[in-house]
């Protein structure tokens, strides 16, 4: 027989055990409703350069030829690399299609987005042609004047068209505020930036540069858009074209990872100025959910740690005829010792960081969405998939 007081310490016993399983139980149940259900974008709409043009300069200009698109779509598809961009495997998390380029006349669907990226564009606009250096003419705000033509127009032929196969091409209305507006551009503001200015002279146009893309958000912003996945840009003292005429270097004018010192440097003073500027724009855009994506660090790392990542020397460039002063560009033929010579890929392109010396393989761009689309590179640090949910 248990005496009193046994029976009163069981009791108490079960009764805090009863109370902790109720705190339990009620602090799971609160975590498990506080859990943000997935956004449901039914459109992305794509601003930016060729690190995520899907086909709009090749449909305005020359094609891209082959061995460009070879290890994925298995020919040329308007991207300057060996596969698929950061930006499409953006679209395959939102479990979207490929977005078809507004340029593009031919075989395009616009139901669930569009891409008004081309290849060489700026953020401001250039006084150069792009035969001259391949600067494109599709600035942002030609990129953004595209948008609002192309949002005013898909509403009449929407109304105008009665064949259902063809209406099933064109966007909703009413889901231009759901979409996601996506930004990857600045780099080749720098570019043109270290070729015709100094130094001072280039950092300080960056606040200049980075208010046009401001302004290209808020237009998008008053139309309805509420969420933006704004890139910064990548350290352009790593693309392996700067080494091509460098010839010896002085000392100090690369980094410990074989980059352009001074040019990465550039890029992360243009990064701190976007970042402001992203900051100060969801104070002012109140119902806006802006996420800033560090594709810098992303694709820095694959510089400073290749081998830990599964990739070889990440400055080879994979496509393209580049020994000592000889340099044949990916898809093109030229004389080396009177020996023609086909600019083709190299055999595994799955290890190398650099397509063509300007721009990403695959593998990178794969890298890069790896670590940005889960949220571990983005201010605020949270997945594409819950993008659409203000901080």
């Amino acid at each position: 027989m248990k005496s009193d007081l046994e029976r009163a310490k069981l009791m108490v016993s079960s009764s805090s055990s009863w109370l902790l399983l109720c705190l339990l139980t009620a602090t799971t149940t609160a975590a498990v409703t506080t859990v943000q259900p997935k956004c449901s974008f039914p459109a992305i709409y794509n601003f930016g350069d060729s690190n995520s043009d899907t086909g709009g300069i090749s449909a305005a200009f020359e094609p891209i030829r082959d061995p460009y698109g070879q290890g994925f779509f298995h020919r040329p598809a308007g991207r300057d690399s060996d596969g698929r961009l950061t930006i499409d495997f953006i679209a395959e998390r939102l479990e979207l299609p490929y977005l078809s380029a507004y340029l593009n006349s031919l075989g395009s669907n616009f139901r669930h987005g569009a891409n008004f990226a081309t290849g060489g564009s700026t953020i401001r606009r250039q006084n150069e042609t792009i035969f001259q250096y391949g600067i494109s003419p599709f600035s942002l705000d030609m990129q953004i004047a595209q948008f609002d033509q192309f949002k005013a127009r898909s509403a009449q032929l929407f109304t105008q068209i009665k064949s259902r196969y063809d209406r099933e091409k064109l966007p909703r209305q009413e889901e231009f505020a759901k979409a996601l507006y996506t930004f990857d551009i600045g780099q080749n503001d720098l570019s043109v930036g270290f070729r015709t200015m100094s130094v001072d002279q280039l950092k300080a146009t960056i606040p200049d540069i980075v208010s046009h893309l401001a302004s290209a958000v808020r237009n998008i912003y008053q139309q309805g858009g509420r969420t933006f996945w704004v890139h910064n840009t990548g350290p352009l003292g790593c693309l392996p074209v700067n080494m091509f005429y460098m010839g010896t270097p002085a000392p100090g004018y690369l980094d410990k990872s074989g980059c352009v010192k001074a040019q990465n440097e550039m890029a992360m003073e243009f990064n701190r100025k976007l970042k402001e500027t992203v900051i100060n724009l969801r104070k002012e855009l109140t119902q806006a959910a802006i996420t800033y994506v560090d594709v810098y660090a992303a694709k820095y790392e694959m510089m400073s740690n290749p081998k830990k990542l599964g990739f070889a020397n990440p400055l080879k460039v994979c496509c393209g005829y580049h020994e000592k002063y000889d340099h044949i560009w990916c898809g093109n033929k030229g004389k080396v010792n009177n020996t023609e010579i086909y600019g083709g890929s190299c055999p595994n392109p799955a290890m190398a960081v650099s397509w063509d010396g300007v721009h990403y393989t695959e593998a990178a761009n794969k890298h890069v969405a790896d670590r940005t689309l889960s949220g571990l590179l983005t201010d605020p640090p949270v997945p594409i998939i819950r993008a659409c949910y203000r901080q």
